[in-house]
């Protein structure tokens, strides 16, 4: 799914938690990812050529909201903010549903005829097997016209108490009312390095590529992402 926003600084006013063991855990945690990424692909198509991409996000119970934000290194690609909110509801130990929004927004997008904002509805539903951890998602954006479904798989493979490697590859296709649709495919390999309980720094490659006529497609780029929970 795309999330984006602003660099957020100062979301973060909230009690501190104490030491004592026997004090209750926190109804809500919060999530502050600070990204670069070489190449921006959403769905297969390229958005920028490098671009910071913040993004925070709060958790209380089984609802989420947050805000993601992909902020190019290029002037001459557009900004992105998204604003995103959803909700989880476990099916069993193992089978997941997820509900939600997202409002893309282009602050500085000047094109004549072209929406400065779309709003697209989702859902998902998430699973494990074995092991690997599997995710069907259906989106439709009610501004341009586009319904899209989109299946997710990764692995995660421990190498230590505080490195991992992580797997993951999509597909999709994204399907117009009116004009032909495309397929998209990804994958990813991801390096999560624990600094802390609360602190992890990722390093990844990833793949993409689609099947429409006239548009560039088998992009390759790299990733570095510090992440801290709250």
């Amino acid at each position: 799914m795309k999330k984006t926003a602003l660099i957020l600084a100062a979301l973060l006013t909230g009690a501190s938690l104490s030491a004592d063991e026997s004090a209750p855990a926190s109804s809500y945690n919060i999530s502050a990812d600070f990204t670069y990424v070489t190449k921006y692909v959403f769905r297969g198509i390229e958005y920028a050529e490098g671009a910071f991409q913040p993004a925070i996000k709060l958790t209380t119970g089984d609802f989420y909201i947050g805000v993601w934000s992909s902020l190019p290194a290029d002037r001459g690609y557009e900004a992105e903010i998204d604003y995103y909110a959803g909700y989880g509801l476990k099916l069993s130990d193992s089978v997941s549903l997820d509900l939600g929004a997202t409002l893309y927004s282009y602050p500085g997008l000047d094109v004549p005829g072209a929406d400065k904002a779309t709003f697209e509805a989702y859902a998902g539903i998430n699973g494990s097997v074995q092991g690997v951890n599997l995710g069907l998602y259906l989106y439709n954006d009610f501004d341009l016209d586009v319904f899209t479904v989109q299946g997710n798989l990764g692995y995660s493979i421990p190498v230590n108490e505080t490195v991992a490697l992580n797997f993951s590859a999509s597909v999709g296709h994204a399907k117009p009312d009116s004009g032909s649709g495309y397929t998209y495919y990804s994958a990813g390999l991801a390096l999560p390095y624990k600094l802390s309980d609360a602190a992890t720094l990722t390093l990844g490659v990833n793949w993409s590529s689609h099947d429409l006529d006239g548009v560039e497609d088998n992009h390759a780029w790299a990733n570095v992402g510090f992440n801290y929970t709250f």
